[in-house]
């Protein structure tokens, strides 16, 4: 069997990658953040760039949006490329006082009511880790650069909140009161990380919170705080 959404030469993909869900966030890591990077996939306009990064080898790649869509290209990286680390970064809304907007959110594993892991693994598993190594290295190089991570269990959702009341969803959550913040690819990421027996974690920046209702972020605050998530990732994934 060969890989359908990801079309490249095996060696054209690094072993450690970055997940935004933005193709063109993607695009825009390559161009400010790597060195010697080239396009090498961009099948459906999922744009993936592989470069350097303080002279370590990292492919950067859009994933879309959902835990479907992330799935489908974390299983092709995880066999097809024999990729061992990825690290998805996104956007999220916060639902913990704690995790205020511009925070930088580290899952330590992601709850959902999404059907993707019995139709994976034939079970059900709502709450999933993710890799304990991976963000152990993250939570020092956080420490290091002094920024001040928020670390706990995430919630992905099938829709997307702001549209849709998911109040009740996250009410039934027996870690509710532990999640951090919501958005929508982290669950499906960290159960195909498990099922490919491979690491995976997942940095998230919020960017819009119940709690801190009228707060708007300007375009050049939200381009800061996802440059520092951006960062805390790439200095993570080298190490």
């Amino acid at each position: 069997m060969e890989p359908v959404h990801i079309v490249t030469e095996k060696e054209n993909i690094a072993p450690i990658v970055l997940l935004p869900g933005d193709p063109l966030r993607a695009k825009y890591i390559a161009e400010k953040f790597l060195t010697d990077a080239k396009l090498v996939n961009e099948i459906r306009n999922m744009y993936a760039f592989t470069g350097y990064y303080k002279g370590v080898r990292v492919t950067v790649m859009g994933s879309g949006m959902g835990v479907s869509s992330v799935g489908i290209y974390a299983y092709e990286l995880y066999n097809f490329y024999d990729v061992k680390k990825i690290i998805r970064i996104g956007s999220s809304g916060s639902l913990n006082k704690e995790a205020k907007i511009l925070d930088v959110v580290l899952s330590t594993g992601a709850y959902s009511n999404s059907s993707f892991e019995n139709t994976l693994i034939k079970r059900e598993e709502s709450f999933v880790e993710s890799s304990s190594d991976l963000n152990e290295t993250i939570k020092k190089t956080a420490k290091s650069m002094n920024i001040n991570l928020k670390v706990g269990p995430t919630f992905t959702s099938d829709v997307f909140d702001v549209y849709v009341d998911i109040s009740e969803i996250i009410d039934k959550c027996p870690m509710k009161d532990e999640l951090m913040c919501v958005e929508m690819e982290g669950f499906g990421l960290m159960h195909i990380a498990k099922f490919c027996g491979r690491e995976a974690s997942m940095l998230a920046t919020i960017v819009d919170s119940k709690y801190q209702p009228g707060v708007i972020v300007t375009p050049e605050e939200r381009e800061t705080s996802l440059d520092t998530m951006i960062t805390l990732a790439l200095e993570s994934i080298i190490k």
